[in-house]
Formats: structure tokens, C-alpha cells, sequence
């Protein structure tokens, strides 16, 4: 028999979620089975699955320890040689200012360096997460953007914030704000909406007026900074957050984002890949605004982060609306 004493990072989630963590080569069916023929017990009494498990609380597991030394997942080495640009830490989160080309998070079975694995990496040369240590939880990012849009990735150090973010941003609390270039000239700050449809094949999306089936709706907050040469700068505020909503909401209003090879307009994006070697989307995922948190969180309720241009975007920025 194995005891194991849940701590803060465990708390406050069902057995059979943690159990599926814990046990992670385990088949699901065998996880029930133990749970209902009782081999599976939370202090010393019969569990069910949908039991919330909290800190302190002692699980049982009458199986033998070569069975569960079988079925917990071996934690691979992180291999991230990527030095996050941290913009505000403290216990609980880390802001991270995603450049572009990185993915926020692993893709495929074959490495490849990505926002998450370089926080953990960070996180574990710190000393602040000990992998042996922790029974399931792994410090994780609340918010992801596409590989080819810049700008802050909210990680989450502990469960308890991830729990309490990810909520947060499911109710709208947590404001995220975007810079983007669109080709045209927007003098107003209004709301746009519509519907959005996605087709997997070619993870393409359209926007349309009205609701076609399988659509979802989708608004937007469009506020000019400044205009200048039949260019504008915009503020998008996600009120809604679909895929590719900001890229593909604005190309169907007529603004296509320069740079933006799936919507946007194939003229434009020579130009600026000629004069800057721009080969992307113009977009920058740069201010956060944290609202609707509490207890421990509550700190947090007001403060807003900036994650700044680098590179090209920046030159471009500058030259043209100097």
C-alpha cells in the first residue's frame, strides 16, 4: 500500500482527475475499477470518482508498488535552452513577452523550444519547481498565443493561480489588449461583431454577419492610436477570444493586418516583406489588465503589465507613424 498526502498544488480537485495525473500510464478504465472496488480510498474510507480531494487529505492505494511504479509517467528532462523575457514574477505567476516564431507551448512529440518548457526550465534552475518533488502539477501558461504573434504569456507557478486565472479569463475579468498595423484608415473606436466559423482542414476561419451553423460569436474592441499614410494603429481589446479572431474579424471589416499572409492583402505583404522582411503578422499581444480575483489573488485586481515591440515590429511601428 501507497499513502499520498495532498499538498497545496494537489488541492481542491476530483480523485479520479488527479489519479489520471498521478497514474498517467494507466488505462482510464483501471482508475475507475480501483476506485469502485475499493482499492482506491481517500482517509482510510470508499471514494468516488467526482470526490474533491484537499490539502492534508491522505489517498490510499492498495495496489502493489511495482503496479504503481508502472503507471506513473517518468518526467523527461526539460531540454529548453530559451531564456524567457520575464516582465513581472512573483510566487504565483510569471509574465513572459513571447517573441515571434515561438510556440507558446509544445506541439509535437519532437522538441521544439517553446514559451512553457522555458519557463519550467527557468522555474527549476531558480529552485522555485522541483519536479521530484511535485505529485502531478507542472507550472503551466493560462493564455497562448500563435506562434507568429508576439506579446505576454501568463504563467501560472502554482495550482491554486492557475485555477484562479483561468477562471478569471473565462469570465472576462482579465482585460487583454493587442497592437496591431492594418492597412486603411480607422478614426473611431467601436465594437465589432459577428460570427466566427472555422474550417480544421485548412485552420482557416471566416467572420460573417449573421449566425451560421457551428459558428461562434465573436466581438471586438477597435480603438485607433494613430493613423498616418493610409495606415492605422490600432488597440484590439478580446472580448471574446476565438482563433485568429483579431486577424480574421479585421480582414472581413476591410482592414486586413500588414504582414499577414492567411487574410491579409498579398500587395501590402510584399511591400513590407521588401522594405523589412516582414514575413509575419503584425501583431503584439502587449497589455494585460487583471480584475476579478480574489482571497490570496486579490493583490493582483487593478495592476496592468506592458510587454514592449522589439525587433522589427518596433522599426516598423516607429517608421511609420514617427
Amino acid at each position: 500500500m501507497r499513502e499520498i498526502i495532498i499538498d497545496k498544488n494537489e488541492s481542491e480537485q476530483r480523485l479520479d482527475r488527479f489519479l489520471k495525473k498521478y497514474l498517467a500510464e494507466a488505462p482510464q478504465g483501471f482508475v475507475y475499477k480501483m476506485i469502485r472496488k475499493k482499492n482506491i480510498k481517500v482517509n482510510d474510507a470508499k471514494a468516488q470518482p467526482e470526490t474533491t480531494i484537499y490539502e492534508g487529505d491522505r489517498i490510499q492505494l492498495y495496489l502493489s508498488e511495482e503496479t504503481i511504479d508502472k503507471f506513473i509517467a517518468i518526467k523527461g528532462e526539460i531540454k529548453s535552452k530559451l531564456v524567457p523575457n520575464i516582465i513581472y514574477e512573483d510566487d504565483n505567476i510569471i509574465l513572459i513577452n513571447k517573441p515571434v516564431g515561438i510556440l507558446s507551448h509544445g506541439a509535437s512529440k519532437e522538441f521544439e523550444e517553446n514559451i512553457v518548457d522555458s519557463m519550467i526550465s527557468y522555474l527549476i534552475e531558480k529552485g522555485d519547481f522541483v519536479p521530484r518533488v511535485q505529485k502531478t502539477f507542472t507550472p503551466s501558461i493560462c493564455n497562448r498565443l500563435d506562434r507568429n504573434t508576439s506579446g505576454i504569456i501568463i504563467g501560472a507557478k502554482n495550482y491554486q493561480s492557475l485555477k484562479a486565472i483561468n477562471e478569471a479569463i473565462k469570465e472576462g475579468k482579465i482585460r487583454r489588449f493587442y497592437k496591431t498595423i492594418v492597412k486603411g484608415n480607422i478614426k473611431k473606436e467601436f465594437t465589432a461583431e459577428g460570427y466566427l466559423s472555422k474550417d480544421e482542414d485548412k485552420n482557416k476561419v471566416a467572420v460573417h454577419e449573421d449566425d451560421w451553423e457551428g459558428s461562434k460569436k465573436i466581438t471586438t474592441v477597435i480603438k485607433p492610436l494613430k493613423n498616418k499614410n493610409g495606415y492605422s494603429l490600432l488597440e484590439i481589446e478580446l472580448i471574446t477570444g476565438r482563433t485568429h479572431q483579431i486577424r480574421g474579424h479585421l480582414s472581413s471589416l476591410g482592414y486586413p493586418v500588414i504582414g499577414d499572409r492567411k487574410y491579409g492583402d498579398r500587395e501590402i505583404n510584399r511591400k513590407f516583406n521588401k522594405e523589412y522582411s516582414l514575413d509575419n503578422q503584425w501583431l503584439h499581444g502587449y497589455k494585460v489588465e487583471f480584475n476579478g480575483l480574489y482571497d490570496e489573488f486579490e493583490y493582483l485586481n487593478g495592476k496592468v503589465f506592458i510587454g514592449d515591440l522589439t525587433g522589427k515590429a518596433e522599426e516598423i511601428e516607429r517608421d511609420l507613424f514617427k
